[in-house]
C-alpha cells in the first residue's frame, strides 16, 4: 500500500508532487524523494541491512547520516547504483580509470577554506586533481580508482570539518535554505546580544565614573552573561574554523577574526572577575554582529549568483506525458505521466503549450514554436514544424506537439551544456590563483604585525593596547581581497550565458577581454554552412558519375562540403577501399581498382601532376568553392558550390571593428573564395588555400608580433589552430558539444553574441580590476589608521564586513543588460 506521509522514508525531506521512487522494503511499499534516497535505500536492502529502518530513532540530517554506520564502513558511496547520477569517466585524459564526481560542501565559510580542502584533498593518493568553487560551494574531483574510492575522498573531507554531498539541485538548494536559516538566527543572536549589551554599557558611560562600584560591578557581570550566547553560538564558526586551521598548521582568514572576539572576550572576562581594568562586552558584541551582518548578504548575494548559473539544472522538468503509440488511435493521443528519468529513445512525448520539452528530438506532429532564450540566447521563439529539431529545456510557447525522443540524460544539449559551465566554474584563472597566494601570505604578515602593533602600544598606552590589537586583526582580514575576483567571473559565467555565449574554461573570460586580434574559419563560421552544388564540369565522363564517385568519397562524412557533394547524386553501391581523409585538402580511397581524390585542386594535382583545364580555371577563380575530382590517370570533375554568409556577419564584424579589434580570415577554400567573403565583410585580411598547418603558422606569426588572438571556428576541422589561440571560440552547431573543446562556444550560432560578449568579458575585466584595487586600497588605508588607535573593533568589523559586500554587489553589476 502507498504512504499517505508526504515525507521520504529515507532521509525525510518532502516528497515532490508526483514523483515515484518507491522502494520495497519489509514487503512495504516505501516512497522517496529522489532517485539518489531510491538507489541508497535499494542498496541498504540489498546487502541485507533493512533492520536500520526498523531501529533507527531518529531522521538524518544530512545525507552522511542517512547512512547506518556498518553501510558508511563498507563504502556505500563506492557503489555503482548510486554514483551513476554524479559520477562519469573523467573526459580528455589518456587513462580509462580516472572518474570524475560532481559534489557540493557543507561548511564552507570563507575563500580559506575552499583553498584548505584543495590543498588536503589534493595530497590525498589517488586524487588527480580537485578544484571548488567559492560561489557555488561545488566541487569537481578527478581519482584513479585502481589507487584510490570515493568513498576515502569523502572521509578525507570529513576528517577536516566538512561535508561533501553528490551534487544534486535539490540537495543544493535545501543547504543553501539550511545556511542562510542558520545564518539569520546567528545574527539574531548577536543582534539582540549587542542591544541588550548596549542597555548595560550605555549607563557606564554617562556616569563617567560617577556610578557606584558595586553597579558597575553589576553592569559588567549582566553584560558578561549577555555577551556568552554571543561568542557561544553566533560567533561559533570564527572559533571552530579557526581551530581546524591551526590543527592542521595552517592560517585561514578566521584566525585573526577569532583571535581578536577571543583575546577582548578573554580580557574583559578577566577584568570582570577581579573588578579592574576596562571591559569589551559592548565592543565584542557589536563586532560580532556586524560582522556576521556582512557574511549574511554576502552569503545571499553570492547565491543569487550561484542562481544564476544553475539555471540550467532547473531547465529539465521533472515528469512528461509519454504516449503509448504513435500514431494513436482515432486520433486520440492518449498519454500518461512518467518522471522524465524513465524516457527512452524513440519515444512519443506530448508537450502543450507552456510546458517544457523533456529531452532533445523532433517534432512527429504539429506547428508551434519554441523559446530556446536560456539554452541559446535567441531571444523570440523560434518556429518548430514537422521534422524540426527539438531541445530539452526550451518551452512549447504557442500550440501542441508530438515529439520523438532522440537523446535523454548526460547524453542531451542542456547536460552537455551544465558539464561544460560545471568545467568553467571549477578551474581556477591565473587571476584567482594569484589573489589566493598574496591573500595566504597577508594573513601571516598582518599577525606579525598585530603582535607588533600591540607590543608598541603596551610600551606607549597599555589600557588601550588590547582593543588596537584587536581592530588591527579585523579591519584588514583579506577576505574581500579574495572574493574580488571569483565573484565577478561567476557573475560573468552566468550573464555570458544568457546571451548565448557559453563559458566552458577558467581563463576564457580574463583571455577574450584581453583579445585584440580575431580570426575567423569561412566554412560554417562566417557563412551558414549549407553549401549547394551550383554547377558540375565534367572534364573525363559525364555530370552523373562524377556525382556517384564524389557520393560514393563522402559517404559518412560531415563536413558542410562533404553533405553538399552526398546529396548531389546517389553514390549507386559503389565500393570504396581505404578510404582516408587528409584534413583541410580531402579524401582519397580505391574505386574500381584506381586510386581516387576528392577535395582542394592541389591536392587532386599531386596525384596525377596535370594542370587544371582551361574549363575549370574560371570557376576556380570566380570566388566560389570548387572541389575537384580525380584518380593518377588525370581530372574527372569540378564542383562549384556556393554558400551564402550568416546574415548577422556584417553587423559583427563592423562591431569588432569598432571596439578596435583587428579582423583576419582563414579559409582552406580558393583564396578568391575567401577574399570574396573577406569584401563582403569589410575584412582585408583574407587568406584562402590554408592547411591546418598553414592556419596554425598564421596564427602563431601573429602571437609572436605581439597579438592577442582569439579563433573562432566551427570546432571539427580547426582543432590545431583553435588550441594555439589565447582563446578559442567554436560555433555551438558546428560539433558535437559535448566534445567541443572551444574555451568559449556561441550557443545560437549567432555571431552578433560575439561583440556582445567580447563587451560583457571587458567590462568584467574592470570590474575585477575595480574590486582589487577597492580591496588592495582599504586595506592600504585601515591598516595604518587601526595601527595609530583610530579605528575601534566595531568600526573594524563594520569596515571588514563592508569591503567584502561591496565587491560582491559590485559583481553582481554584471547582471544586468
Amino acid at each position: 500500500m502507498p504512504l499517505t506521509d508526504p515525507s521520504c522514508y529515507h532521509c525525510g525531506l518532502p516528497i515532490p508532487a508526483g514523483a515515484e521512487f518507491p522502494v520495497e522494503i519489509d514487503q512495504t511499499r516505501r516512497e522517496m524523494c529522489c532517485a539518489g534516497c531510491q538507489a541508497v535505500a535499494q542498496a541498504i536492502v540489498g546487502n541485507g541491512l533493512g533492520d536500520y529502518y526498523r531501529h533507527r530513532d531518529a531522521l538524518p540530517e544530512s545525507p552522511r547520516e542517512a547512512l547506518p554506520q556498518v553501510l558508511a564502513d563498507f563504502g556505500l558511496f563506492d557503489h555503482p547504483d548510486v554514483q551513476k547520477n554524479f559520477v562519469r569517466r573523467a573526459e580528455g585524459v589518456a587513462g580509462e580509470h580516472e572518474r570524475e564526481a560532481a559534489l557540493i560542501l557543507e561548511g564552507i565559510t570563507c575563500a580559506a577554506c575552499v583553498w584548505l580542502n584543495e590543498s588536503h584533498v589534493r595530497r590525498q593518493p589517488g586524487v588527480t586533481s580537485v578544484d571548488i568553487n567559492y560561489t557555488t560551494r561545488r566541487a569537481r574531483v578527478r581519482w584513479d580508482e585502481r589507487v584510490t574510492r570515493l568513498s576515502a575522498i569523502l572521509e578525507a573531507i570529513s576528517a577536516i570539518g566538512y561535508r561533501a554531498h553528490p551534487y544534486d539541485i535539490g540537495r543544493a538548494e535545501e543547504l543553501a535554505q539550511k545556511e542562510r536559516k542558520t545564518a539569520l538566527w546567528r545574527l539574531f543572536v548577536a543582534g539582540f546580544g549587542m542591544m541588550q549589551v548596549m542597555m548595560y554599557a550605555v549607563p557606564v558611560y554617562l556616569a563617567d565614573g560617577d556610578m557606584t562600584p558595586d553597579i558597575e560591578q553589576l553592569m559588567r557581570w549582566a553584560s558578561l552573561i549577555l555577551t556568552l550566547p554571543v561568542i557561544g553560538y553566533s560567533a561559533a564558526p570564527f572559533f571552530v574554523s579557526a581551530w581546524r586551521d591551526l590543527k592542521l598548521r595552517r592560517v585561514g582568514m578566521d584566525v585573526p577574526v577569532a583571535l581578536g572576539v577571543g583575546a577582548a572576550f578573554a580580557a574583559s572576562v578577566w577584568a570582570t572577575l577581579i573588578a579592574a581594568g576596562e571591559v569589551y562586552f559592548d565592543s565584542v558584541t557589536m563586532f560580532v554582529f556586524f560582522l556576521l551582518s556582512g557574511r549574511y548578504l554576502e552569503m545571499m548575494a553570492r547565491q543569487r549568483a550561484a542562481r544564476s548559473v544553475e539555471t540550467l539544472a532547473r531547465a529539465i522538468p521533472a515528469f512528461a506525458t509519454r504516449l503509448a503509440s504513435w500514431p494513436s488511435r482515432a486520433g486520440e493521443a492518449d498519454g500518461e505521466r512518467v518522471a522524465v528519468a524513465q524516457l527512452n529513445v524513440g519515444d512519443a512525448v506530448q508537450v502543450k503549450p507552456g510546458e517544457t520539452i523533456p529531452a532533445d528530438g523532433s517534432v512527429l506532429d504539429g506547428v508551434s514554436a519554441a523559446d530556446e532564450s536560456l539554452l541559446t540566447g535567441e531571444s523570440r521563439p523560434v518556429q518548430k514544424r514537422i521534422g524540426d529539431a527539438l531541445i530539452g529545456g526550451s518551452v512549447n510557447t504557442s500550440s501542441p506537439l508530438v515529439m520523438r525522443v532522440e537523446r535523454v540524460g548526460e547524453s542531451t544539449r542542456v547536460a552537455a551544456i551544465q558539464r561544460l559551465m560545471e568545467r568553467a566554474a571549477a578551474e581556477k584563472p591565473r587571476l584567482v590563483e594569484m589573489a589566493d597566494r598574496v591573500a595566504g601570505r597577508f594573513i601571516v604578515a598582518l599577525l606579525l604585525l598585530a603582535v607588533a602593533t600591540a607590543l608598541a602600544w603596551w610600551w606607549l598606552d597599555p589600557s588601550r593596547a588590547l582593543w588596537v590589537f584587536v581592530a588591527v586583526l579585523v579591519v584588514s582580514c583579506p577576505c574581500a581581497l579574495s572574493l574580488a575576483t571569483p565573484a565577478a567571473l561567476t557573475v560573468a559565467t552566468g550573464a555570458l550565458a544568457a546571451r548565448g555565449v557559453l563559458v566552458t574554461r577558467g581563463h576564457a573570460i580574463e583571455a577574450l577581454a584581453r583579445a585584440d586580434h580575431f580570426v575567423f574559419d569561412k566554412t560554417g563560421t562566417l557563412t551558414v554552412g549549407r553549401m549547394e552544388l551550383v554547377e558540375v564540369i565534367p572534364i573525363a565522363g559525364d555530370a552523373t558519375r562524377a556525382r556517384a564517385f564524389a557520393a560514393a568519397l563522402e559517404r559518412g562524412s560531415e563536413h558542410p562540403i562533404a553533405r553538399a557533394l552526398a546529396s548531389g547524386g546517389a553514390d549507386a553501391g559503389i565500393v570504396v577501399d581505404g578510404l582516408r581523409a587528409t584534413t583541410g585538402a580531402g579524401v582519397e580511397g580505391r574505386m574500381n581498382d584506381s586510386i581516387w581524390r576528392l577535395g582542394r585542386p592541389d591536392f587532386v594535382a599531386a596525384l596525377h601532376g596535370q594542370a587544371i583545364p582551361a574549363d575549370a580555371l574560371a570557376a576556380v577563380g570566380a570566388g566560389d568553392t570548387v572541389i575537384a575530382l580525380g584518380n593518377t590517370e588525370g581530372w574527372e570533375a569540378f564542383f562549384r558550390l556556393s554558400d551564402a554568409l550568416r546574415p548577422e556577419a556584417k553587423a559583427m564584424a563592423a562591431s569588432l571593428m569598432a571596439a578596435g579589434i583587428r579582423l583576419s580570415i582563414f579559409s582552406g577554400d580558393a583564396p578568391a573564395a575567401a577574399a570574396r567573403v573577406g569584401a563582403a565583410l569589410g575584412i582585408d585580411d583574407a587568406r584562402g588555400g590554408l592547411s591546418p598547418e598553414g592556419k596554425h603558422a598564421a596564427l602563431k606569426a601573429f602571437q609572436e608580433a605581439g597579438a592577442t588572438v582569439a579563433m573562432v571556428g566551427d570546432g571539427v576541422n580547426d582543432a590545431p589552430v583553435l588550441a594555439q589561440a589565447q582563446v578559442s571560440i567554436a560555433m555551438g552547431g558546428g560539433a558535437d558539444l559535448a566534445r567541443a573543446n572551444a574555451d568559449v562556444v556561441l550557443l545560437g550560432n549567432d555571431l552578433q553574441a560575439l561583440p556582445d560578449g567580447l563587451a560583457l568579458a571587458r567590462r568584467t575585466l574592470r570590474i575585477v580590476k575595480q574590486n582589487l584595487v577597492w580591496a588592495f586600497a582599504y586595506n592600504f588605508l585601515a591598516i595604518p589608521l587601526a595601527m595609530t588607535g583610530w579605528v575601534t573593533p566595531w568600526m573594524a568589523g563594520i569596515g571588514m564586513s563592508a569591503s567584502s559586500l561591496l565587491v560582491v554587489l559590485n559583481a553582481l553589476r554584471l547582471q544586468r543588460r
